[in-house]
């Protein structure tokens, strides 16, 4: 279609004329080509058809192999229902297209439905190459593309597998033998090519590679390749036979040795292709049919490429939708730079990364003890060509963005490993505007920098959105947010990052100074760090409760009383921890008595039993596996404690910013499925970090096996038995912005699990802002999970010593603090509703009956509160 005709079409539509636009395919490339016509105004002037094959609507491909970590494929989508409802865009799922009549200008489905359309788009992408060896379609024989090839691989694995084996050592190889790790099989991958990763990473990077992930007990044969898939009396895979001669046993094999272009519609169809596949297209991602776009992995673009990456799919959609509404765009080419972590090792490329450019040279840094290995390839001029980083890959962003020009400072310099030469001062500022810093998007620094100066954007997510960069696969974010500090700061834009008005230092910073000086009083911190004005006052709302939640945390090492309502400590506390209850919307207070584990006693429950019912109290079951006991007035808290602390119960800190509770199923003791002891270690930690005082509440889960009954990936530290071991998970949430925990380290001992939470907690409280969830904080810090992993599990930062000696100290000094109230009468003296007539309940707590229970009686519109009878059965109160 010409672009004339483009423009009168459009123009048409516009005055009524039904102007249809077909989809084949709806993957990221397809949703993304669906965004470009919502942009330009298109989905509400034209008529919209998508014909996807799948049986859901477009989902993170890239991040497939995040399934077995815990992301469900709702988690996994792209697609926003409400995207496609506002926009009218008619999707059809599961009902791929089946023929082209190019004439007619129809597409025939294969559910039988036929739509008639004026611009056709295939988004087809590609399908995995399999080797045309004998036995290849065996049972237990599988490809890794789909969510529902997943599905496939996860249930085979569970009922009939113990060894699986990867043919194929790319990108997707080495995803899909992480996934098969992951299901607790032994893993072999097997590689053609005499390395793995063949066309990322040099035989530098290779090696680098290689060294990592058999240090992981995955088995890697490079250099042969499969001759035939050996099979047993049912059918089924036990084996391989390579072509060095050898035999691999195997009960499940993954081919994941390639794609190639989906183009057999087109072919059908009559519509050019090339001779290796691809449907061939122009600059404007047109087919030899005017009519018909390609874009994506489908596609054989006009520089004779078939883009497997999302970036380029992502700059065709744009190219063709920007085409269709007659607006001047073009494709002739893409960036290849690729930044992943495949089984957890950081492996990224850019520009020339194999030195192709004549009279190139090569600066390389290569540690074998480590596992790092970075090549730097520059041209004769000193320009950056190109790149190969494994195992560190934290300069990624910035050097690909400098490729293409000379660097600032000596090629060495920016290989070197911190502490290794002299410091290097490198960074986003020393970028030119038109450095590329999203390449997934094409979003160039002058653009974001534009976003803060005149879309006055301030903060990461609002660039983000503004921009679209960031948002693909995330590897820019680090420099994204660095060019928006800097630019702020450029803009004359102080941000004051101060706890509150008493304090300029941040909370990590307040944690710093009490740790280091050893001050074990608020009003010593405020004297001698507060700002001019606060000092020698009493501190606010904000910095008095944050104060004493660092104090508490570190009290043991600091010399501090660890028990919230000695002296100065009692003022500082907001009401639930002032009454170490929680309060409730009538004035009265529930209690929650700590239960390990979820694991309770008979006698323990007739205890609980027996003090609802003396003392009228509602109860309830809670989602942490406890019992809450709701309607307490004030005075009657330290009676019911001493009653549960009697029967052996103890304060559960439902009321501070502090560990709650440790989930758990029933675990290979009870369950045929659990594979290790999940109530016993959620026993062990809970009674660890009980009473451990912390930035925000922490919730834990201890799930048996890989089922995940007690949803540990919904909490701020879970963890999952495998049969190796422990896999820990972190930075989980649930409530209102639920996210699922990332997986920080596997296949761990029990001690090896118990010295990563101490670190990670012991962390987290330390670096933490006030009220931050470890959600929040693990996607906020620098770095994110990547940083944490370095700090806590490779000591990065040399404090894992002292992290753990602060958790021992806390561990050692705990002490129940309903016990410790009890046992004193000068603390029991608070306990009353009114301070001159201590023995006076509050009127106004009252109740009403409802199910057999209570409720709290809240008159509506009452000048003047009245106080509620008495409930039959409630004589204490």
């Amino acid at each position: 279609m010409s672009t004339d005709t483009t423009m009168t079409t459009a123009a048409n539509a516009t005055d009524g004329s039904a102007h249809t636009i077909v989809l084949v395919g709806h993957g990221m490339v397809g949703q993304r080509f669906l965004e470009a016509l919502a942009e330009r105004g298109l989905t509400a002037t034209h008529r919209v058809v998508v014909l996807c094959e799948e049986p859901r609507p477009a989902y993170d491909r890239v991040q497939l192999t995040s399934y077995f970590s815990g992301r469900t494929p709702e988690e996994l989508s792209l697609t926003d229902a409400e995207f496609i409802t506002t926009h009218g865009i008619e999707l059809h799922l599961g009902d791929p297209a089946e023929t082209i009549d190019r004439e007619a200008r129809q597409v025939t489905a294969s559910s039988g439905l036929v739509i008639t359309y004026d611009t056709l788009v295939l988004a087809t992408g590609s399908y995995p190459f399999v080797p045309p060896v004998p036995g290849k379609d065996a049972e237990g024989c599988f490809v890794y593309r789909t969510i529902e090839d997943l599905l496939a691989i996860e249930e085979y694995a569970k009922a009939r597998a113990t060894t699986g084996a990867v043919v194929g050592g790319g990108l997707l190889g080495l995803e899909a033998a992480g996934a098969l790790k992951g299901l607790g099989l032994t893993t072999h991958i097997v590689e053609f090519a005499p390395r793995l990763m063949p066309v990322q990473v040099d035989e530098g990077g290779g090696a680098a590679l290689l060294r990592t992930i058999e240090d992981m007990g995955l088995t890697v044969h490079t250099g042969t390749g499969t001759q035939e898939i050996v099979t047993g009396d049912d059918g089924a895979v036990t084996g391989m036979k390579l072509s060095d001669g050898s035999e691999l046993p195997t009960d499940l094999v993954v081919f994941s040795a390639g794609v190639r272009p989906r183009d057999q519609l087109a072919r059908a169809t009559g519509l050019t292709v090339g001779e290796r596949g691809g449907i061939t297209v122009d600059d404007q991602c047109r087919t030899s049919d005017p009519h018909v776009f390609a874009i994506g992995e489908c596609a054989l673009a006009s520089d004779g490429r078939v883009y497997g990456l999302v970036a380029p799919g992502y700059e065709m959609a744009e190219t063709a939708a920007a085409t269709i509404a007659a607006d001047e765009a073009s494709f002739t080419g893409a960036d290849l730079s690729t930044k992943l972590k495949l089984l957890g090792v950081d492996v990224a490329s850019f520009g020339d990364a194999h030195g192709a450019t004549s009279d190139c040279l090569d600066v390389v840094y290569s540690d074998s003890r480590s596992g790092t290995y970075k090549k730097l390839v520059i041209g004769r001029g000193g320009e950056l060509l190109g790149g190969i980083l494994v195992g560190d890959a934290e300069a990624y962003g910035t050097l690909r963005a400098f490729t293409g020009s000379v660097p600032p400072i000596a090629p060495e310099q920016l290989v070197l490993p911190a502490g290794a030469g002299a410091p290097v001062a490198l960074g986003p500022s020393a970028l030119p505007d038109s450095a590329v810093i999203c390449s997934c998007h094409n979003v160039t620094k002058g653009t974001i920098r534009g976003a803060v100066t005149e879309h006055s954007c301030t903060t990461v997510p609002e660039v983000k959105k503004c921009t679209k960069a960031g948002t693909g696969c995330g590897s820019c974010v680090k420099v994204l947010g660095q060019l928006v500090n800097e630019e702020l700061a450029a803009s004359g834009v102080e941000v004051d990052h101060g706890l509150c008005g008493c304090f300029a230092q941040t909370r990590e910073e307040l944690y710093e100074i009490v740790l280091a000086l050893r001050i074990p009083s608020f009003q010593v911190l405020l004297d001698r760090y507060g700002r001019e004005g606060a000092r020698g006052g009493e501190g606010c709302e904000v910095c008095k409760p944050a104060v004493a939640s660092i104090i508490a945390s570190l009290a043991p090492t600091i010399g501090a009383s660890g028990y919230v309502l000695d002296g100065e400590q009692a003022a500082l506390q907001d009401t639930n921890d002032h009454f170490l209850a929680n309060l409730q919307k009538n004035g009265s207070y529930s209690i929650v008595p700590r239960i390990p584990g979820g694991e309770i006693t008979p006698e323990k429950l007739i205890v609980i039993g027996e003090v609802a019912r003396d003392f009228g109290l509602y109860t309830k079951i809670t989602g942490g596996q406890r019992i809450d006991l709701f309607g307490a007035r004030v005075e009657q808290l330290p009676l019911i404690w001493a009653r549960l602390v009697d029967a052996g119960f103890e304060s559960g800190h439902a009321y501070g910013k502090s560990l709650r509770t440790v989930k758990s199923c029933v675990g290979r003791t009870w369950c045929r499925y659990g594979v290790q002891d999940s109530v016993r270690m959620a026993i062990d930690l809970e009674l660890r970090y009980r009473g451990l005082r912390s930035p925000h509440k922490l919730k834990s889960a201890v799930s048996g096996c890989a089922r995940e009954c007690a949803e540990a990936q919904s909490k701020d530290f879970g963890v999952i038995a495998t049969a190796g071991g422990w896999n820990l998970y972190v930075g989980g949430n649930g409530g209102a912005t639920p996210r699922h925990a990332d997986l920080l380290a596997q296949d761990l001992s029990d001690a090896e699990l118990v010295r990563l939470i101490d670190r990670f907690l012991m962390f987290y409280i330390r670096t933490a802002d006030r009220l931050e969830r470890t959600s929040t904080w693990l996607e906020r810090i620098p770095g994110g999970l990547d940083h944490v992993r370095e700090v806590v599990v490779e000591d990065s930062l040399g404090i894992c010593e002292e992290l753990e000696s602060l958790m021992a100290a806390h561990v050692a000094a705990y002490r129940d603090e309903w016990a410790e109230t009890i046992n004193d009468p000068e603390k029991l003296a608070r306990f009353v509703s009114f301070v001159n007539a201590p023995d006076t309940p509050d009127p106004v707590v009252g109740f009403v009956p409802e199910r057999d229970q209570i409720k709290p009686d809240l008159p509506l519109l009452s000048i003047g509160r009245r106080p509620s009878q008495a409930l039959e059965g409630s004589a204490q109160r």
